[in-house]
């Protein structure tokens, strides 16, 4: 089984299309999305769009649908960032909101016997208004040992977006920003033998 992960567009349309096209090419089996769809880009509208439309991806939310949704009241580290999502709370209607709030905060799957879960980060407290490790704990220790949590070692492989960047902690695989420079995503297969990824660029 094939499946494509793609996270952090950031509105950057073009790129997701790029994507999404490209990805489609291979003919995977499924595509998640894990989430921020929001900030930086100017399309922000037009990418919830085309993944609404997107009856071939699985969508799940990031701490922009989260701020989205619930305000930046819940993470202290964006109170600058009030003004944007106000407004763009505004702008969105109501089939859009709801779709946003309806975004499960993970995906889970098992195939040929291989468990495997889907976020858009870590999580923290997953019952929390802001769910999510803070990017810092990258670097304090939190998340590694977040890594070593039997809550994350009962999966074979756990793939999560959030930092931007492409990296590997034991059967965490952190998938590069799709929307920033150099698009890429994670593209995975499965099979009864194994789990094996390469993050792939965009051409």
């Amino acid at each position: 089984m094939k499946i494509a992960a793609i996270s952090d567009i950031h509105g950057n349309i073009d790129a997701l299309r790029k994507i999404l096209d490209q990805i489609r090419k291979e003919k995977v089996d499924l595509i998640v999305f894990l989430g921020d769809i929001f900030q930086r880009g100017n399309n922000e509208i037009e990418c919830l769009e085309l993944l609404m439309s997107s009856l071939d991806v699985i969508c799940i939310k990031g701490n922009c649908e989260l701020y989205l949704e619930k305000g930046v009241d819940i993470d202290p580290d964006v109170n600058y960032l009030r003004d944007y999502y106000d407004d763009m709370r505004e702008r969105l209607n109501k089939k859009q909101i709801e779709f946003i709030k309806g975004l499960p905060l993970f995906y889970e799957t098992k195939i040929n016997g291989h468990n495997l879960m889907f976020s858009h980060f870590l999580f923290s407290d997953i019952a929390s208004d802001y769910p999510f490790l803070q990017l810092s704990d990258l670097k304090n220790g939190v998340f590694d040992r977040a890594c070593e949590s039997e809550k994350i070692k009962q999966y074979d492989l756990v793939v999560i977006g959030h930092a931007h960047e492409g990296f590997v902690r034991k059967n965490v695989v952190c998938v590069s920003a799709a929307g920033l420079e150099e698009p890429s995503y994670l593209m995975i297969e499965v099979d009864a033998t194994g789990i094996n990824y390469i993050q792939i660029k965009v051409n």
